[in-house]
């Protein structure tokens, strides 16, 4: 009876501990959520464009960071700063951060997201491009918005699923959210997200793909945080698997390509 007290009062001790230093490391994220609003609102206001790049992306491995999540980019181009497009597959909220971390990105995003609490702000600051799919007249909007992203040396990225999955496998991807890239011609940059981590269990050090930061379903960004925490150390792989030149291909074509290109590396 008395041993079994002890290991009840010892499970109990840490799993007050694990609690306590959620609700600090969470505290943290969102003072680091509110000084991103002050940067995109001073910086992005009023910086140039290689000071505005450098921020965002140490910014954004700084968050990451904070959130119990490490980077590691694989197969990325070091002496590209022409103007590209990033499709990649769309796991969590945590792959926009990621995928800034290495090229600071103006995202295609939902209009929904301008309403989050804080953070709308912040990428509305920053540059997002928002859509409106009941609307069809979005199309040769973004066209336009997109165009002159890419001509005034910007890099822009969508996730073509539309949607995030468990990051097991890869949804279709939409061909109508590619049209805006594709009829500028420009290039894409094809980009597999996948997150790892090493299980807790005794004599276990080799990593695994885990679902721990999955931002599925009804989950709320504190249940996404929540088990990231519990999974941590947690490492987001962003792998570059090639680039596409769009001139003389369809929005079809383009999206067919890198659907199949990340399919291969996330399913291996």
């Amino acid at each position: 009876m008395g041993a079994d007290l002890d290991f009840r009062r010892e499970v109990d001790r840490r799993q007050k501990l694990m609690d306590i230093a959620f609700y600090w490391r969470t505290a943290r994220l969102f003072a680091k959520l509110l000084q991103g609003v002050w940067i995109s609102a001073t910086v992005f206001a009023r910086g140039d464009a290689a000071r505005r790049h450098a921020v965002a992306r140490k910014w954004s491995r700084d968050l990451l960071r904070l959130a119990g999540i490490e980077i590691r980019a694989v197969g990325f181009p070091t002496d590209a700063e022409r103007p590209v497009t990033l499709v990649a597959n769309h796991v969590s909220w945590a792959d926009i951060f990621a995928l800034n971390s290495q090229r600071a990105c103006h995202f295609i995003a939902k209009a929904e997201l301008r309403d989050w609490p804080i953070a709308g702000r912040m990428i509305t600051n920053a540059g997002t491009v928002f859509i409106d799919r009941s609307d069809r007249k979005e199309t040769h909007r973004l066209k336009a918005v997109v165009h002159d992203l890419l001509a005034s040396g910007e890099t822009v990225a969508v996730f073509p699923e539309g949607t995030t999955s468990d990051g097991s496998d890869v949804m279709k991807f939409h061909a109508s959210l590619l049209e805006p890239i594709v009829a500028s011609e420009g290039e894409v940059w094809v980009v597999a997200v996948r997150y790892f981590h090493v299980p807790r269990s005794k004599g276990v050090s080799a990593e695994v793909r885990t679902d721990a930061a999955a931002y599925i379903g009804d989950l709320s960004l504190m249940d996404s945080l929540s088990a990231i925490h519990r999974a941590e150390p947690v490492t987001v792989e962003v792998r570059f698997v090639e680039a596409i030149n769009c001139a003389g291909l369809t929005r079809r074509e383009v999206a067919q390509r890198a659907e199949a290109g990340i399919r291969a590396v996330v399913q291996s």
